[in-house]
């Protein structure tokens, strides 16, 4: 089991790297299984997810080959096995093959997925989706049958803006009869890099970003090469990681407008912030003074960012109130919190965080992925040692966390026990 041993106590400095978004790569490799070719796809960071999303595309019979930090993605021979329940489970967005097999294949068995354990996460949108555009579903034995001999465009209202629905409808719809248009979409960024990439591979999508989406289908998609966005949460973990050390650091390779909720917060704690073209430099220096916050699919604060935000908000002078509304089960980390001294309790939706002056290091266990970039920052501005077991869950959306806070002066080890 890998973990990080984290001594806390030095300002980071210096300036450090966005990789590409892991949320933009995932559903981008999954629409490869549209055209039946060879795709090309710049800024894959190298994380588990990734390599899971790999797995399962090599299980589906392509040919996915690396060239530094972009995939070489050659689907001409994949076939629609059924996926198997062990490699689905491990990853939630493996759900996003569904749309792309449904559309080229009229066929499609998946398992339920997987992935961190944040709250309710169903599966009915995606599923009343693909059946509004006419495909046949059947839910046995924890497997989803899908079945279309022709996929009809038509209008779909989705109850609640979906990321991973959004993405497997806009997947499914690309080369349906007719036109369909998605009411109620998701508007994250990730959205419009997928739109992008399918009007690459030569797909008709406009109105990602929008609460409407409207796609024309085509009968022909060709090979296509993109580049993929800028994580902004991973852009936002270094921010607050420059805020919570007290320290002065650029962050480059980024989309400032991706980080505007983030941004307003941070500078509504006091925090020092210079915004430029593709980049954001962070000082941090007093004590961050206590905000609330509630997070709110985009472009409201991302929940993606809560975790992190409580853990300066663990270091604030006074008392912030944190809500979450999109994932019921995200306070996992605040148990872990405490160990570290925090001053933090969950009250229904919400958590009440009075600011210590100090955070101690602990033994502490990264509960899922944000949780565990949480407990990251908060180990950085302990006094002492901290401990970070199940490190897994981090390296799942965090590419060479360690080394790239080392680089800035932070002392964090990556250990194997």
């Amino acid at each position: 089991m890998e973990k990080y041993v984290v001594f806390g106590g030095n300002r980071l400095e210096g300036t450090i790297r966005v990789s590409g978004s892991k949320n933009a790569s995932l559903p981008i490799l999954a629409a490869c299984l549209l055209n039946g070719q060879t795709n090309i796809i710049h800024g894959i960071p190298k994380l588990r997810d990734i390599m899971v999303m790999q797995e399962v595309l090599g299980y589906l019979g392509a040919r996915v080959d690396w060239d530094g930090d972009a995939m070489l993605i050659d689907t001409e021979r994949v076939e629609p096995f059924e996926i198997s329940e062990e490699l689905m489970r491990r990853m939630r967005a493996s759900n996003l093959v569904l749309g792309p097999l449904l559309s080229r294949f009229g066929k499609v068995k998946v398992s339920y997925p997987g992935g961190c354990q944040i709250g309710s996460r169903p599966m009915d949108l995606h599923i009343k989706g693909l059946q509004a555009l006419g495909a046949k579903i059947t839910e046995k034995y924890g497997y989803i049958t899908a079945e279309a001999r022709e996929l009809i465009g038509t209008e779909i209202h989705l109850d609640m803006p979906s990321v991973g629905a959004t993405e497997n409808i806009m997947m499914a719809a690309v080369c349906a009869k007719g036109q369909t248009v998605i009411r109620n979409a998701a508007r994250e960024p990730e959205i419009v890099d997928l739109q992008n990439f399918l009007n690459a591979i030569g797909a008709s999508v406009k109105g990602a970003g929008s609460d409407m989406i409207k796609i024309n289908g085509v009968k022909y998609l060709n090979p296509g090469r993109h580049t993929v966005i800028p994580d902004r949460i991973e852009a936002g973990t270094h921010m607050i990681a420059a805020a919570i050390t007290g320290g002065d650091v650029q962050i480059v390779n980024v989309i400032p407008e991706h980080l505007e909720p983030v941004t307003a917060k941070m500078r509504e704690a006091g925090i020092n912030i210079e915004v430029g073209v593709d980049s954001i430099h962070v000082r941090g220096g007093k004590r961050p003074k206590a905000v609330d916050i509630k997070t709110m699919p985009y472009p409201g604060f991302p929940t993606d960012m809560q975790p992190q935000m409580m853990a300066l908000m663990c270091t604030a002078e006074g008392t912030s109130i944190i809500t979450e509304t999109v994932f019921e089960n995200r306070y996992k980390h605040v148990a872990e919190l405490r160990r570290m001294g925090a001053d933090s309790r969950v009250e229904g939706q919400s958590a009440i965080v009075k600011g210590v002056e100090r955070l101690s290091g602990a033994c502490v266990e990264a509960t899922d992925l944000r949780a565990g970039a949480a407990l990251v920052l908060a180990a950085l501005a302990a006094e002492n040692g901290t401990v970070i077991e199940n490190i897994m869950h981090i390296e799942r959306g965090y590419e060479r966390l360690d080394a790239k806070y080392s680089a800035l002066g932070a002392r964090i080890i990556r250990v194997h026990s």
